[in-house]
């Protein structure tokens, strides 16, 4: 699990954001599924190289946006509802698409000329 998290040291994002943004994509992949037990803050950490404090605050945000949640003596897992989650990522995701797409055409580009563009 770990060896598939990448950091940017380089990034202005900061790492734990960068731990966030990178388990919530492979939730929307369905690379993590739910239930699927991930490393213990510890282990990623120490497999990262990074301060467990960091591992940490990513954990606490990924657990109050549902997307994990802590079993005390059993570990931290994927939380079942994320099937919801993933679909709400992507549903933001497209809203942000079209938004950028009327800003396209309200400067004269049409939706055509756009998907051309993207291509």
């Amino acid at each position: 699990m770990s060896s598939i998290i990448n950091l940017d040291y380089q990034s202005r994002t900061p790492i734990y954001e960068q731990i966030i943004n990178e388990f919530e994509r492979y939730v929307a992949l369905g690379i993590l599924k739910p239930k699927e037990q991930i490393p213990s803050i510890r282990e990623l950490a120490s497999t990262l190289g990074i301060n467990p404090n960091t591992v940490k605050k990513s954990y606490e945000k990924l657990e109050s946006k549902g997307i994990i949640q802590t079993i005390s003596t059993k570990g931290t897992f994927i939380s079942d509802c994320v099937n919801n989650i993933a679909k709400e990522k992507i549903d933001k995701e497209i809203e942000n698409i079209n938004l950028k797409i009327s800003e396209l055409e309200k400067l004269g580009i049409t939706r055509k000329e756009i998907l051309n563009r993207l291509r």
